[in-house]
């Protein structure tokens, strides 16, 4: 079966960057059209609207000079107006050769905004186009508020299509300005244009205010759209427009009749700099993209993929560059710690196994999720304080800190099976703590405490959670030195902790 081809016209640069706070500097714009043709393999893109700003004209500029040194140029489309020529000025300054004409698509535009009969707009739009034409311009023509065209004044739109089809165009776009549609309505009439003009081209530009971005395009595939506008990450004008990475995952999944030529493992790298270079975050949960879409959390999960990949289904996360994670938390069990364990090469007993799920289901309870390289930490923590016979214990401590007053502790300690307390202040709440504990020692034990001479607190590298830090105290007994480490969320306690190893060891 010959598959139709259906060209994908990115708009990040144009009206993704209408989102509200995203404004990308002349290098970003080239960098990203780069990425879009190069590494994306995209059809088109659509870089900006005539007479902005300077900077717009220079980015143009940036990338239309470029374009044209890779062959690329008839990609490169602007945003232009009905405005007797001015657009038509720019578009020249900037190099660019194809332009996306917004005329009104929708009776209700015309008439409140324009405060034009359908005849003025018709003979305005017929003035530009050879204008452009004259210049080697080509052109597309966007029908503003197309979608409500179709439902509230058909007439009028097929009036005007009948017009614009006699024209020297390229495509005609047909946008859901307001993100109105339903998947329904996008197909009904999508087809009825499709069968009224089978011989033009038509794109679908679709918005997500009803989150039926995505549903929408793959309605308007199915009725015969010839091309589709979308944004990386959805970036858009108020809830954003279609998100790229997602109508691809839909077209290569669900819409064999169709080909794209977008190249799926770059969409990932590609989101990620939008994201940088925009400010505009990325949900976690959003699909293709998100950080969270490919982790899987309880551990059922992940004791399912290890049986027969009985969680997989087919967005596998290396078609995006990416990579299937098994989440470390107080729902993640045995199954996908020992995900975990396979990727590190580390290997445990069943035992030693139980102690370090028992130790991620505590921190769990505090911090969501800890990370693959916090695992290491885990591990040698657990195992270390295995080997330790506990005769001291740090039974309860209060610290505190007000604006003023010195830190203080007030500490509860096992030291021999006999419950001991005492309070001190200092100059932290660790020296406070330390402070608390030599009272202790020097009234209730024979042992003499150990000199701290060196004290460091790091977060495991690499590790993208904020469950731990490890504490590593450096002690000095006589002539000996040796080192406790401590384990916790909370600075000061992973201290107390590796203090208490210490007093266990002397």
């Amino acid at each position: 079966m010959t598959q139709r081809k259906i060209e994908i016209m990115d708009t990040t640069l144009r009206d993704g960057e209408q989102t509200s706070g995203v404004s990308f500097s002349v290098s970003e714009k080239l960098t990203i059209a780069k990425l879009l043709l190069e590494e994306l393999k995209v059809d088109r893109i659509e870089i900006a609207s005539a007479r902005v700003s300077k900077g717009e004209l220079e980015a143009v500029q940036k990338i239309t000079s470029w374009a044209s040194e890779n062959n690329q140029l008839e990609k490169i489309e602007v945003l232009t107006f009905a405005d007797s020529g001015k657009s038509i000025d720019w578009m020249v300054a900037s190099g660019a050769k194809v332009q996306n004409l917004l005329t009104k698509g929708s009776l209700n535009h015309l008439t409140h905004q324009l405060k034009k009969t359908p005849t003025q707009h018709f003979v305005d739009i017929k003035s530009i186009i050879e204008l452009a034409t004259k210049n080697n311009i080509k052109t597309n023509v966007y029908l503003e508020d197309w979608s409500n065209g179709m439902r509230n004044s058909k007439e009028y739109v097929f009036e005007y299509l009948d017009f614009l089809t006699a024209q020297n165009i390229e495509r005609i776009l047909l946008p859901d300005t307001l993100g109105i549609l339903t998947p329904d309505e996008t197909f009904a009439f999508i087809l009825e244009v499709r069968n009224k003009y089978p011989n033009t081209h038509f794109d679908f530009h679709g918005h997500n205010d009803y989150d039926l971005g995505v549903a929408n395009v793959m309605e308007a595939v199915k009725a015969g759209a010839n091309g589709l506008h979308l944004t990386i990450n959805g970036m858009g004008e108020r809830a954003g427009n279609a998100p790229l990475a997602s109508v691809i995952a839909v077209i290569n999944d669900f819409l064999k009749e169709v080909e794209v030529t977008v190249n799926e493992t770059a969409l990932n790298k590609v989101s990620k700099l939008v994201e940088t270079f925009s400010g505009f975050r990325i949900p976690v949960n959003k699909p293709v993209v998100g950080a969270n879409v490919f982790t899987q959390t309880a551990g059922i999960h992940a004791d399912g993929d290890n049986k027969n990949n009985l969680y997989f289904n087919d967005l596998m996360p290396e078609r995006f560059g990416r990579k299937r994670k098994y989440a470390l938390g107080k729902t993640s069990g045995k199954a996908n710690i020992q995900k975990n364990l396979q990727d590190l090469g580390i290997s445990l007993n069943d035992e030693e196994l139980k102690k370090v799920t028992q130790k991620i289901i505590e921190l769990g309870d505090k911090k969501e999720v800890v990370s693959q390289d916090d695992l290491p930490y885990i591990i040698s923590d657990v195992l270390d304080s295995d080997t330790i016979e506990k005769r001291v214990i740090v039974e309860n401590y209060v610290l505190g800190h007000a604006k003023g007053m010195k830190p203080s502790t007030t500490l509860q300690l096992i030291l021999e099976g006999f419950r001991y307390e005492a309070h001190a202040q200092g100059d932290g709440q660790f020296d406070a703590f330390m402070n608390a504990l030599k009272k202790l020692y020097k009234t209730h034990s024979k042992k003499e405490l150990p000199s701290l001479i060196d004290y460091a607190v790091r977060i495991p590298p690499g590790s993208h959670s904020d469950a731990l830090c490890e504490t590593i105290i450096t002690w000095k007994r006589e002539k000996n030195e040796f080192i406790t480490r401590g384990l916790d969320s909370d600075q000061t306690v992973s201290a107390i902790k590796a203090t208490e190893k210490m007093l266990n060891i002397i």
